[in-house]
C-alpha cells in the first residue's frame, strides 16, 4: 500500500483547554471535504530536526467527520517534547502545518453487537470523543458503550461537560471519569478497578485502549485475566 501524500493545513483556531493542553483546529488546503474514520490520526512533519524520522509526530483526530475540511487535535505539552513545545510556542492562527493522513485502523466495528469499553488516559480520550459524537450525529446503533477516562485531578479533565451532556443525550452511553490524585464526587483511583467492576458479569465485550504504555500494558493483562480473549482488545499507544 502506497504512503499517503504530504498535505498542507492552515491553523484556524487555537484554544487552551486545561493548564497543559491546547486544542488546534486545522483547515486542509487542497480540499473542501476531509474524510476520515473516527479513531484515525494524522502525522505532522514539524521543523524540529533535519531527519524526518526525528520530526514526525502523530496525533489522534479529536473531532468527527462532518463533510467539512477542518479537523481538531488535542495536544498535551510534554515536558521534554520538542514537537509539543514547537506547537505550543511557535504555531499560531494562520500557521501552516504539513501533515499526512488520515491514517490508522483504531476504529469501531461496523456492527456494534457487543458491549464496547473505551478505556483511556490523558489525551488518549481524543479518538473516543470523535467516535461518540459520530455515533450520536448519525444515530448508529450499539448495545452499550462505557468510556472510562483516567487523569490526575479535576483540572485535568478533558471534554468533561460535553461528555456528561452526551451521557444524557445518548441512551446506552456511560461516561466514567476517574481521578488518581484527588478525591471528588466521581470515581477515585486508576481506570482498572472501574472496568473490572463493570465487567463482573463478564458481558460479551470489545475493549479499546488509548493512552500511556503502562496503562495499556496493565489493562491488557487484567482484561485477559478476567477471561477475555486477546483478540477482543484493540490499542492505540501514546508516548
Amino acid at each position: 500500500m502506497a504512503l499517503l501524500p504530504w498535505r498542507k493545513g492552515t491553523v484556524t483556531r487555537i484554544e487552551d483547554h486545561t493548564h497543559n493542553t491546547k486544542r488546534f483546529w486545522v483547515q486542509v488546503q487542497d480540499t473542501d471535504q476531509f474524510d476520515f474514520i473516527p479513531g484515525q490520526f494524522v502525522t505532522l512533519d514539524l521543523p524540529i530536526h533535519e531527519k524526518i524520522n526525528k520530526r514526525v509526530r502523530s496525533y489522534s483526530i479529536a473531532s468527527w467527520p462532518d463533510a467539512g475540511n477542518v479537523f481538531e487535535l488535542l495536544i498535551v505539552l510534554a515536558e521534554h517534547g520538542l514537537g509539543t513545545h514547537y506547537l505550543f510556542n511557535e504555531v499560531h492562527v494562520g500557521s501552516e502545518l504539513t501533515f499526512r493522513g488520515a491514517l490508522g485502523v483504531f476504529t469501531l466495528p461496523e456492527k456494534m453487537e457487543k458491549d464496547i469499553f473505551l478505556i483511556c488516559t490523558g489525551t488518549g480520550i481524543a479518538p473516543f470523543r470523535s467516535m461518540i459524537n459520530h455515533i450520536y450525529r448519525h444515530q448508529i446503533p450499539f448495545r452499550s458503550i462505557y468510556m472510562i477516562f483516567g487523569c490526575r485531578k479535576k483540572t485535568d479533565l478533558l471534554y468533561y461537560d460535553e461528555l456528561k451532556e452526551m451521557e444524557q443525550k445518548l441512551s446506552g452511553f456511560h461516561f466514567h471519569p476517574t481521578l488518581s490524585r484527588e478525591e471528588w464526587e466521581g470515581h477515585h483511583g486508576y481506570v482498572h478497578p472501574v472496568y473490572e467492576n463493570l465487567c463482573k458479569e463478564k458481558p460479551d465485550a470489545l475493549f479499546f485502549l488509548c493512552g500511556w504504555k503502562n496503562m495499556i500494558d496493565e489493562a491488557k493483562r487484567r482484561i485477559v485475566e478476567m477471561g477475555y480473549d486477546k483478540k477482543a482488545i484493540h490499542q492505540e499507544l501514546y508516548g
